[in-house]
């Protein structure tokens, strides 16, 4: 389970998280939305270690991660993607896939990485320089798949979906859902459209300038006049 109690991460005078507290357990899809500049993408940096928290904690499974490196929150079972794709350049998409499993786990395993290969329908890809060899729709294939080497418990991903023409989502949303189920693993996905979150998690959290200010079932959640406020531009009391 992951659990974030009264996080705050400032920037010099700039407060990006105020205080966010709820938890998840790695059996859920939970959406994380809310307008640019919310605070999402701060969140996932607190969760995977790329920032450190001003005040509050971080736990996964019971232990407090919060001043954890980045490597020790992989190895524990917390797996992140970012909103751009990053490949490691001059390396094939599969030389992408043992880099992240060494990360991650500490070993490589050949048919873990076919199995996720041919499960993100990356195995003809596999040979391809991942920086140069692939169109839009493959380099956000090889991020999950990346994330996926690395055996997480919990998945992080970050507007995985963005770019993306409508099919391509719906092939996305589709895996996403299989994954959750082949896998067993916990996804938070950070989506700002609000159809594909509806369908694809089972609860939804919103933040708005760095605050949660709703959090539960998709319908609920987005009839709130708050979230509804916070979508079309309100000002913040």
């Amino acid at each position: 389970m992951l659990r974030l109690d009264a996080l705050t991460i400032e920037f010099g005078g700039l407060t990006a998280l105020n205080n966010v507290s709820f938890s998840m357990g790695t059996d859920q899809v939970v959406g994380l939305v809310g307008p640019n500049g919310a605070g999402k993408t701060t969140l996932f940096n607190a969760i995977s270690g790329l920032v450190r928290p001003t005040r509050g904690t971080v736990s996964f499974n019971g232990d407090d991660i919060t001043r954890k490196p980045m490597y020790n929150r992989a190895r524990i079972g917390i797996g992140l993607t970012f909103q751009i794709p990053q490949p490691l350049h001059e390396l094939t998409v599969r030389e992408n896939l043992i880099v992240a499993q060494r990360f991650g786990n500490g070993k490589v395993d050949q048919t873990r990485i076919d199995e996720i290969l041919d499960f993100m329908d990356l195995t003809a890809q596999a040979g391809r320089d991942a920086a140069t060899g692939l169109a839009l729709q493959e380099l956000k294939r090889l991020e999950v798949a990346k994330a996926l080497a690395t055996e997480p418990q919990l998945l992080l991903l970050d507007e995985v979906l963005a770019g993306l023409e409508t099919n391509a989502k719906r092939y996305f949303t589709a895996k996403l859902e299989e994954m959750h189920r082949k896998f067993k693993i916990g996804i938070l996905i950070i989506e700002h459209d609000i159809e594909t979150v509806s369908k694809l998690c089972q609860r939804v959290v919103v933040l708005n300038f760095g605050e949660v200010i709703a959090d539960g079932d998709p319908q609920t959640v987005f009839r709130d006049p708050l979230v509804i406020q916070s979508y079309t531009g309100a000002a913040h009391a």
